[in-house]
């Protein structure tokens, strides 16, 4: 059971969209809470930034499409193991070259989509990606994130979650004074082994055995693994 303040606090992130790099973000940098903010029957939607399609770049029996539709499928099971029924809004950005600043192709009219989808949803509360976690992709959906909350006239509350920060930040990616960024931990102890299901929900990534044909393409570390299985809390970021 959470304790009554963290009750508190799930209770007042209200509605929330969760804006996802690359599909099995979700359920690493914020699963836990997902979970909680469910529980406690609290309205949760989704966006997918990239296609996932990279992963495994060199297969041939799979194309570029097929990777992507597997990986959409997968982002599926692992949003319905956490509670979240809503089919999700795909933005399909190539994966691994997401574009990060206006001007770059597909950069506005992906901050076009999102800024209308958060219109019409009006969500209280928006997960994103910590603003300098390593990877550029989830640079860039941070950087998607702010061009489409410009144009809102009542922009949620913002809460930053860390997926690759935890494995390799530089020193200046991690949260310093002049980020005004408050750190929030939540405590995920009873919700990991729904979120683990969820990581696992993501077969492509975890192990072999998917996209057959292409033995060098990414699967996740199972140190990280490891550390995300062992690690009973998760870490925010709020703009202050």
């Amino acid at each position: 059971m959470p304790t009554p303040g963290q009750q508190a606090l799930i209770t007042s992130l209200g509605r929330t969209c969760v804006l996802i790099p690359h599909p099995d973000d979700e359920a690493l940098g914020c699963g836990g809470l997902l979970a909680l903010l469910r529980e406690a029957d609290q309205p949760v939607t989704a966006v997918l930034v990239s296609d996932g399609s990279a992963s495994h770049p060199n297969s041939v029996l799979f194309s570029a499409e097929a990777r992507r539709a597997v990986r959409e499928g997968e982002l599926r099971h692992a949003l319905s193991i956490l509670g979240i029924d809503e089919e999700p809004l795909c933005l399909r950005l190539p994966d691994g070259a997401v574009p990060c600043a206006a001007g770059q192709p597909g950069f506005e009219a992906a901050a076009a989509k999102l800024h209308d989808f958060l219109q019409r949803t009006q969500p209280q509360t928006l997960l994103l990606p910590w603003r300098r976690d390593p990877h550029p992709d989830h640079r860039a959906s941070h950087a998607l994130a702010q061009a489409a909350l410009a144009q809102l006239p009542a922009p949620p509350r913002q809460l930053e979650y860390i997926v690759w920060a935890w494995e390799r930040a530089a020193p200046t990616d991690r949260p310093e004074p002049a980020d005004n960024a408050h750190e929030m931990r939540i405590d995920v102890t009873a919700q990991l082994p729904i979120k683990l299901r969820a990581i696992a929900a993501h077969r492509s990534q975890i192990a072999p055995g998917v996209f057959t044909d292409d033995p060098g393409g990414f699967l996740l570390p199972p140190a990280m693994l490891a550390r995300f299985a062992e690690r009973p809390f998760e870490l925010y970021y709020a703009p202050v």
